[in-house]
Order: C-alpha cells, then structure tokens, then sequence
C-alpha cells in the first residue's frame, strides 16, 4: 500500500477497554488511521466518542447500521477499508454479515459470535464476498508462542502426549456485577455474553492457544462448568478433560473466581522428546524441558530463535513485549491481507492471524462445553460441520 489503510469502529467509546487496545494496536506500525466510527448503540454517547477522538462528526454515526449504509456511498478516496467490530458478544454477527456484504473487510473481537450458529453463517458470508476477516486471539501473536509452534513443527518436542493448558483469573471472585463495573455486567449476562460466561470469555483464548502451538483438534471433551457466586447466571470457573485426534489427552482449566490471579494464562505441551512452558505473565521467556538435559530458558529477541518468532519480535532483547505488543503482531499481518484486497492482489498465503475458521471452532467448543456440563459432564464431540 502506498498510503495509510482507514478504518472504522464499532463500539468501543467512552467507558470500554478493548476499543483503546486496538487502536493503539492499529496505529503501532503507523499503517493505519482511524477515520469513522458508531462507537456505541446510544447516539449521544458515540458522537462524544467521536469527538474525544477528534474524528469529523460527520463520520460519527448512531448505529452501525447508518454507518454502512453511508459509508458504502462514500467516493474511493475516501472509502473505509475495513471495520473493526468491539462490541459485547451479542452484537458481533449483524455488523460483520452487515459490513461484509456491503464490501468492507472486518477485524472482529473474539469470540466470533453470540453462537455456533451464527459462526457457522458468517462463516459462507465470509467465503461468499471474497473480503478478509480477522479474529483478535491476540495471544497468538506473541513471540515466544510463534516459537513453541516452530517447535513442535521442527519435531524438537516429537509426538505430543499431553497439553496444560490454564487461565485463572480473580477479578469476578464476588459479586462486582452489582457495583456496575461495565465489562462485568455484560460478561455475565447470557443475553449479551452467550451460553457461556468464564469459558467463553477467557477459556476461549486458553482453547485457542493450545490449537495454535499444537495444531491438535479436538476429538471430544468432558466440561463441568460451576456458578460459585451467588445469583450469577452463567460459569464462573470451568474444568475440561480433552481427548485430541491422534491420541494425546489434555487438561483445560479456565476460571475468573481465582483469588489473587490476575491474567494467569498458561500452557505446557509434553511430548516424547520435550515438553514446552510458556506464561502469559512472563511472555518473553519459553522453558524448553528435556529428559536427558537441564531446562532450557529460551528469550525473545534473540538471534537463536526461529525466524517466525524473530519476525513477530519488535524490539531488542531485554525490552519486555507482551499484551499490547501481541495485539499489534495481529494488526500488522492483518494489514498485509487487508492491503493486498484493496488493491486487488491476492494475499499472502504465509499471513498468519486467526480467521473465521478459528472462530468456528472456538464457538463449537464454547457450545460443546456447555453441552457436556448439561449432560452431567458427559463426554461429547464438538459440532464443526
């Protein structure tokens, strides 16, 4: 591209995290500029949004609805070249099959959908215009994950056996719903959030991760979900027993009632060779473990890693990247595709950011998941097809 991608947002205005983090993700590489938005379903509140960006207000809309419709209409020169959709779960699927038919590429918060099936249709629409949609597991654009990965493809881990894979959080340990923290409220509304709330909040990114660095599917699982405070209507802490096609067994633990967790995701992969341990909270170091040899600490940065992971590295060794860093990683291979279809070119085929596909399967284990908890933790296949 020989000029700045522009984008729109929907959602994310006054009072919302994840609309910062992604456009401070989006501006990292300087390839992109925010120039439109409906930054909340309340007119008022999305054009003081607007505003608190310095956007023209003649691009702040009151829905994302009008925001299409006018922005379709808009001359090439100054025509959006994708969308980026921060809303609550529930409001995912019309703005993307929405902006999608209207010709607009879409970056999407995950999960994908309020359900399976609504992944599943989004999925054809996707295929059916030809534009490109990512979906923001951003933890898969850490460095040090980009290495576990090349691990296990080079066979330094050999047949894997065995996957950990955790994310304990503490920050909804009491009822906090009831003292009106914004992104409590939705999260734990099945309304807005979906059937699933700890799970398919967080256990989600833990599923995710573990398919990114294995590249093992599930063949089926055992959930048993638990509700511990009071008056909550969806999970609040979940244990999964995962059996992956070719063999290996895994163990995924997601919970947002662990006092004294913060963002504790975590994940060991144990194979017949080494095992590999990786910390969301420490995301520059990867402990490589070996049978017949000391632990090795392996560091971002360094010229002894993959090329994969040198390539998503940002700065020189000793300068900690993490969450924010990891978001960009997405953004940045996000904007190769993006460029590509805007200019008509095919994309990259060695893009590497999660698509549809990927939100399919992580609505398909958010819906077996609870499947499995409703049977009495019965074990059950996911529904891919």
């Amino acid at each position: 591209m020989r000029r700045k991608l522009r984008f729109g947002m929907i959602g994310g205005g006054r009072g919302a995290f994840i609309g910062g983090v992604h456009r401070i993700a989006a501006a990292m590489d300087g390839q992109a500029e925010l120039v439109a938005g409906a930054f909340s379903s309340d007119a008022a509140r999305s054009r003081v949004s607007g505003a608190d960006l310095f956007l023209d207000p003649s691009r702040v809309y009151g829905s994302y609805a009008e925001m299409a419709k006018a922005e379709a209409r808009m001359p090439t020169e100054l025509r959006l070249d994708f969308v980026v959709i921060v809303t609550p779960n529930h409001q995912h699927y019309g703005p993307a099959k929405l902006f999608l038919e209207s010709g607009f590429n879409v970056v999407c918060d995950k999960p994908a959908t309020f359900d399976l099936a609504q992944a599943r249709k989004l999925r054809l629409v996707v295929r059916s215009t030809g534009k490109v949609f990512v979906l923001t597991h951003n933890y898969t654009g850490n460095s040090m994950v980009k290495q576990a990965r090349a691990f296990v493809r080079d066979g330094t881990v050999g047949t894997i056996r065995k996957v950990v894979v955790e994310y304990p959080q503490g920050w909804l340990s009491d009822a906090v719903v009831k003292m009106g923290p914004k992104q409590a409220e939705w999260r734990t509304d099945p309304k807005r959030s979906g059937a699933a709330g700890c799970m398919g909040d967080i256990g989600t990114h833990a599923e995710n991760l573990a398919r990114y660095i294995t590249g093992l599917e599930i063949e089926e699982l055992c959930a048993d979900l638990s509700t511990f405070v009071k008056g909550r209507r969806l999970d609040d802490d979940g244990n999964v027993l995962v059996r992956y096609k070719g063999g290996a067994k895994g163990v995924l633990h997601a919970s947002q009632v662990s006092v004294g967790d913060e963002n504790n995701l975590n994940i060991r992969v144990y194979g017949t060779k080494a095992a590999l341990e990786w910390h969301q909270e420490s995301p520059n170091d990867l402990l490589v473990k070996f049978p017949d040899k000391p632990t090795q600490l392996w560091r971002r940065g360094n010229l002894y890693n993959s090329d994969e992971a040198k390539r998503f590295s940002r700065v020189p060794p000793g300068h900690p990247e993490g969450y924010l860093e990891a978001f960009g990683n997405i953004y940045r291979e996000a904007f190769r595709a993006i460029g590509a279809e805007v200019e008509g070119r095919k994309v990259p085929r060695d893009v590497d950011f999660p698509t549809i596909d990927d939100g399919v399967e992580g609505m398909a284990f958010i819906e077996a998941v609870v499947r499995s908890n409703r049977l009495g933790a019965r074990w059950v296949k996911p529904a891919l097809k």
